[in-house]
């Protein structure tokens, strides 16, 4: 269990070091956003879902961006592994770079505990425990 915590925490991490390169993060929603926030990723998050916006609009605000580089890290659920595809193909027929490395990475060790984003803190809170740690 310490190993898993230390994995993610690293590739948590990393994330954000990724995110304050100026690569923008797409998650689902706005939680997703305050738990990015909350594991100090202060880079550029866009949300899928919030605001009313289409995916056509979501792609706009990207192609506005001019970068050559998106972080996809949707939900692990099924509505998210569906919309991740369909945002990589977008982002690559704009010929933008779809990162999934971090999703992928993150479904491989929490896919079967956590079903999104903002599960991810309470799952590390709960791993913290386990391991007989405090979380401060």
């Amino acid at each position: 269990l310490k190993e898993k915590e230390e994995k993610i925490e690293r590739l948590l991490e990393s994330l954000a070091e990724e995110s304050s390169k100026e690569i923008p993060v797409v998650v689902e929603g706005k939680k997703d956003v305050e738990t990015l926030r909350a594991l100090n990723l202060d880079g550029k998050i866009i949300t899928l879902k919030a605001g009313g916006k289409s995916f056509l609009n979501v792609l706009s605000d990207l192609e506005k961006l001019r970068v050559q580089e998106v972080i996809l890290l949707l939900d692990f659920d099924r509505r998210g592994k569906e919309a991740t595809k369909r945002l990589k193909l977008s982002l690559e027929n704009m010929g933008v770079t779809p990162n999934l490395a971090f999703w992928l990475e993150l479904f491989g060790l929490v896919g079967k505990e956590v079903k999104d984003v903002e599960g991810l803190i309470k799952y590390m809170e709960t791993l913290k425990r386990k391991i007989g740690r405090s979380t401060t």
